[in-house]
């Protein structure tokens, strides 16, 4: 999907402090959109990086109750922060559901199924590529991960954390922008079902921390076919700000492995970031678009600018979960206020303001 890329929301709140020389991004328009087409590592010697590539993150989106009836017009689905997650030249978010109208409820209290016109909605925000690896995809048991693979292979569009076997389901989605080459990986580390979902050699399903061997290897081998890697995990205590003592404790060994980037969701509140020696953390982006208020309607989208030489920097800018389920930029002391929290976070995520 080659999509023309838009300015910049003026309004935007800066935090300069999350990385070392912190800057706001540039305003003018990315020269080279990613490519969508899983690549190989290539025979012929690799370029090095040139010009500075920025990346969006947000956090959990599903298409059920209020943000369902979206769906009747695909193309405006995210409302007003279309233009933030269109600006950048690679945005990500977690898709917390399964793609689906068959199966067996699985023996958990939330389910959550979505219609095939959902990609439409996701193509037309301007989002690149989403992770499956979370507590919903398999609601609605193999039958529903099976249907949610046929939909997305059919719609096109790349994704991370789920397949047919595990070897699917730790499978990096590759891309080169600019010269870099961006390896993504998607994992949950969310206990609830967990031995059931979790991808083997011979059973569908999601790519899971349970099986630590499998994860790091899949970042080390990202590491040999990349120049940055990104994980971006499902983990964290639903309503709780700060990392638990399992996201902590497994934050240095992503990094260790060779993860870049660590992106969190899952807690359904925003969670701080960063940096855990030279890897960029940002443990929650909260929700996104979705069905109800839940712990917090604080939410935003963060942009990693990647520099060709020299620490990425990073800008968030706030946003409210707003009445339709819709994210909507925050502006004025609204915008302040939840930026201010949100860096206040980076203590209690025990992250340091530059690398080390």
């Amino acid at each position: 999907m080659i999509r023309p890329r838009g300015r910049l929301l003026p309004a935007a709140l800066t935090l300069a402090a999350l990385a070392a020389c912190g800057t706001a991004p540039p305003a003018a328009m990315p020269s080279a959109a990613p490519s969508l087409a899983p690549s190989v590592p290539a025979s012929a010697p690799v370029p090095p990086p040139a010009g500075d590539i920025t990346l969006a993150f947000a956090g959990d989106v599903h298409f059920t109750d209020r943000t369902a009836t979206l769906l009747a017009d695909p193309p405006h689905a995210f409302g007003p922060i279309v233009p933030l997650l269109s600006d950048a030249d690679l945005t990500m978010v977690n898709f917390e559901s399964a793609v689906t109208d068959r199966g067996t409820p699985q023996p958990k209290q939330f389910h959550f199924r979505a219609a095939t016109s959902s990609f439409e909605a996701i193509k037309s925000s301007g989002i690149d590529v989403v992770t499956f690896a979370n507590n919903h995809v398999l609601d609605y048991g193999q039958v529903g991960l099976s249907d949610t693979l046929a939909a997305v292979q059919a719609a096109g569009f790349p994704y991370v954390g789920i397949g047919t076997n595990a070897d699917a389901a730790w499978r990096p989605w590759l891309t080169t922008i600019k010269g870099r080459r961006i390896a993504i990986i998607g994992i949950s580390q969310v206990d609830e079902l967990a031995s059931t979902w979790v991808a083997t050699a011979s059973r569908p399903g999601e790519a899971h921390a349970i099986d630590l061997t499998r994860t790091l290897a899949a970042i080390r081998a990202a590491r040999k076919q990349a120049d940055t890697v990104i994980v971006f995990m499902h983990w964290g205590t639903e309503g709780n700000p700060c990392p638990n003592a399992a996201q902590r404790s497994l934050a240095p060994k992503l990094a260790s492995a060779g993860a870049d980037i660590i992106i969190g969701a899952h807690a359904h509140t925003l969670q701080g970031n960063g940096w855990l020696g030279k890897t960029f953390i940002a443990y929650g982006m909260g929700n996104f678009l979705w069905w109800l208020p839940s712990y917090s309607t604080e939410t935003g989208v963060l942009k990693l600018t990647l520099h060709a030489t020299g620490p990425l920097t990073a800008t968030f800018y706030p946003a409210v979960v707003s009445d339709t389920g819709q994210p909507v930029p925050a502006t004025g002391a609204d915008a302040t206020r939840i930026g201010t929290r949100y860096a206040s976070l980076r203590t209690c995520a025990g992250l340091a303001a530059a690398p080390s």
